[in-house]
């Protein structure tokens, strides 16, 4: 199944940014898009995930093209169905790691599962609150509540910034992981090729253009 499909997404801000970009991503893939800093990695991902106005071209999330959406629908499939990871966690900073991926739990109605929290080693600080957190493991706690949440599709923007090599390493097999056990899909934008080697697919966005290298 097809849950994601773009075509010939174009976008430019006083220049032209990128143009007649087009990608699929089906169950249990993962694509990862690196470039230069300012070719675009971070906007285009933006628009896949609906988190930018879509300017020319066409999105289809899980076989609904989201120009055809209200706005009621498209909030839902963001609620339910997306996952999003980024370098800055967006943690509720009153709260403690818990109430964090409560809110997750609460609004997506599924459990916290412990096996997550061990994998990510923050089981013995999730009792803690997030300003008491090293940045490392706020990004973990970050990841954490996405997973929570089970979504259908992860949009990471460089996850895995603030973490050093070898827990870089464990949460992207982590990341993996997910995406093969639950039908997911992930596309990730990242300057690390080793992360990037690590996905099914490789794009580099260069010239305006999107060239698939692996």
């Amino acid at each position: 199944m097809n849950l994601l499909s773009a075509h010939n997404i174009e976008h430019s801000f006083d220049y032209e940014l990128f143009s007649n970009i087009n990608l699929d991503l089906e169950q249990k893939q993962s694509i990862a898009i690196v470039g230069k800093s300012g070719s675009g990695k971070s906007t285009l991902l933006h628009i896949f995930s609906t988190l930018l106005d879509l300017k020319a071209g066409d999105v289809f999330l899980f076989d609904k093209n989201i120009k055809e959406l209200n706005a009621k629908e498209l909030s839902r499939i963001k609620r339910d169905d997306l996952g999003f990871i980024f370098q800055a966690h967006y943690l509720f900073k009153g709260f403690s790691a818990f109430e964090n991926l409560e809110v997750a739990s609460i609004l997506s109605q599924e459990p916290i599962e412990q096996e997550i929290l061990e994998k990510l080693d923050i089981a013995k600080v999730i009792k803690q609150k997030v300003t008491e957190l090293s940045g490392g493991q706020q990004q973990r706690v970050s990841i954490a509540r996405v997973l929570t949440k089970k979504p259908r599709i992860i949009f990471a923007d460089e996850p895995t910034g603030n973490l050093d090599k070898a827990t870089a390493l464990e949460v992207m097999n982590l990341l993996l992981e997910y995406v093969e056990q639950n039908d997911a899909g992930m596309i990730l934008v990242t300057h690390d090729e080793e992360l990037a080697q690590m996905c099914q697919f490789l794009y580099r966005l260069e010239g305006k253009k999107l060239h698939k290298v692996k």
